[in-house]
C-alpha cells in the first residue's frame, strides 16, 4: 500500500521538487473525521485547481480543542484513508488549531477550503495568491452523521 502521509520536513522537500518541476500546489485542510460524500466532493473540486492536491490534517489533539468529543476516528486512520484517495497527493498532520504555519511552510500556489467559509476568513488566505472557497453541501457532515447514528443533538461545526 502506498503511504501519502509525511512530517512537514519530508512533504516541503517533496513539494519543491513538484515546484521545481512547474506543477501547480493546492493546500486544503480539516479534520476529515468521519468521510462522506460532501469531504469526497470538496476534494474533487479542490484537486481541480492544480496538479498536486497537499492535504493538512488536524491531529486527534487539534480536533478535540476545536470539537469537543471528536475525532472519532484516530489521526493515522483518518490520514490512512484520506491518503488512499485517488484526487490526494500527500497528507500531512498537524497540531496547531490552525494550519497557518504549515501553509507558511509549504508555500502552495492554491489554497482551498468549504464553501461554508468566506475567502476573508480562511487560514492562510494571507499567504497564497490564488484562495477558493468551494460548494458547501448543506446537511452533509460529520455531524449530521453522528447525530443521525446517534440521535444526539449535536452542535453543527
Amino acid at each position: 500500500m502506498d503511504n501519502k502521509s509525511y512530517t512537514l520536513d519530508a512533504l516541503y522537500s517533496l513539494i519543491e521538487k513538484r515546484k521545481a518541476m512547474g506543477e501547480k500546489i493546492v493546500f486544503t485542510n480539516g479534520c476529515f473525521d468521519i468521510l462522506h460524500v460532501g469531504h469526497i466532493r470538496y476534494l474533487w473540486q479542490a484537486r481541480s485547481f492544480g496538479d498536486v492536491l497537499v492535504v493538512a490534517l488536524n491531529s486527534d489533539a487539534s480536533v478535540g480543542r476545536l470539537k469537543p468529543g471528536r475525532p472519532i476516528v484516530p489521526q493515522w486512520e483518518r490520514a490512512e484513508v484520506l491518503g488512499a484517495l485517488r484526487m490526494v497527493d500527500y497528507v500531512t498532520i498537524f497540531d496547531e488549531d490552525t494550519p497557518y504555519e504549515t501553509i507558511k511552510a509549504l508555500k502552495p500556489h492554491v489554497l482551498v477550503k468549504g464553501g461554508d467559509w468566506k475567502i476573508q476568513d480562511i487560514v492562510g488566505a494571507d499567504l497564497v495568491p490564488e484562495v477558493h472557497s468551494v460548494t458547501y453541501i448543506n446537511g452533509m457532515s460529520t455531524t449530521a452523521i453522528i447525530r443521525k447514528i446517534t440521535g444526539n443533538r449535536l452542535e453543527e461545526r
